[in-house]
């Protein structure tokens, strides 16, 4: 089982970003295999979708740091450790940028990086950067097939798009991995699910825990993945082909023993190698608080 952390991006860690750099090294060093960033630009006070069925948005994403600035941190300070996006709102940019930026990590990382893609949930952030939200779906699809071709083809043919354009041109460099990295997909309306039996390597599901008993891995895991995989093989994909990597969540009440006990369970109970654990709301007061969790759910774990 591959376990990774989240870097600190957000909630008290936010307040010590001058401490990324000896967090992902640190980390590293414990064990971490993989290091994960989130994407956020702002958190409306008065939310028309509050977050995880609140009507607000809680206050550990009132600050974050860019995604690419931290792994571009992390990318520099280690060698082994993975580095994902969990995720990444690709409609938010424009498909070439997007390119160049998780490019750059893999290359920078010599072929480390996991992007994972979604459209999130904010209405206000698709205001706060001008896009469109009912376009989130056709803008994603689109973003997925610029990144197809930027990434594996020179030079990159004209695109005329519904949303974005280029005329024929070289762009590089190529990602170090070939011929792309795996992209991963979140989501879990059906019209999610089916773009990830289209067009993903994996999913990204996600645990929410208050106590490790109730954690259901057919519920969480199973179920999602064994449903898109079927939609793949309906697309004549191979479903053997699409993973899945699990968010671990903790809330304030979550204890390290709990969380352990959920990653022990996803080896023993599903076709899941990797997860990923965020302490933003376990680890109130800072970055070495969370080095500490980190520290203790290796411990046992392994």
């Amino acid at each position: 089982m591959r376990i990774g952390f989240s870097l600190p991006q957000y909630g008290a860690m936010a307040q010590e970003l001058d401490k990324l750099a000896d967090f992902a090294r640190q980390a590293e060093e414990l064990g971490a295999d993989s290091l994960w960033v989130g994407d956020r630009v702002l958190a409306a006070v008065n939310p028309s979708v509050g977050y995880g069925g609140m009507d607000t948005i809680p206050w550990q994403l009132h600050a974050t740091l860019d995604p690419f600035v931290a792994l571009s941190v992390a990318a520099s300070v280690t060698e082994r450790a993975l580095l994902g996006t969990s995720t990444l709102i690709a409609p938010w940019y424009p498909p070439l940028l997007l390119a160049r930026s998780l490019t750059g990590v893999d290359v920078v990382s010599r072929g480390r990086l996991l992007p994972g893609l979604g459209t999130g949930w904010s209405p206000e952030e698709y205001q706060g950067v001008g896009v469109p939200w009912k376009e989130r779906g056709a803008r994603l699809d689109e973003c997925l097939d610029v990144l197809e071709a930027v990434w594996t083809t020179e030079p990159v043919a004209q695109h005329d798009g519904r949303h974005y354009a280029f005329t024929a041109a070289h762009i590089g460099p190529k990602p170090v991995q070939r011929p792309r990295p795996p992209v991963y997909l979140s989501g879990f309306a059906p019209a999610s699910q089916r773009r990830a039996a289209r067009r993903a390597d994996g999913i990204l599901p996600v645990a929410l825990p208050v106590r490790g008993s109730a954690f259901d891995p057919a519920a969480v895991v199973n179920r999602p993945l064994q449903q898109v995989r079927r939609m793949a093989e309906a697309e004549d994909r191979d479903p053997a082909g699409i993973d899945a990597i699990l968010r671990i969540n903790p809330t304030s009440e979550s204890t390290v023993p709990q969380i352990a006990d959920i990653i022990l369970r996803t080896g023993d109970e599903t076709d899941v190698d990797h997860v990923f654990v965020d302490f933003v709301y376990l680890a109130d007061q800072g970055v070495d608080q969370a080095l500490e969790l980190l520290r203790q759910t290796l411990e046992l774990t392994r």
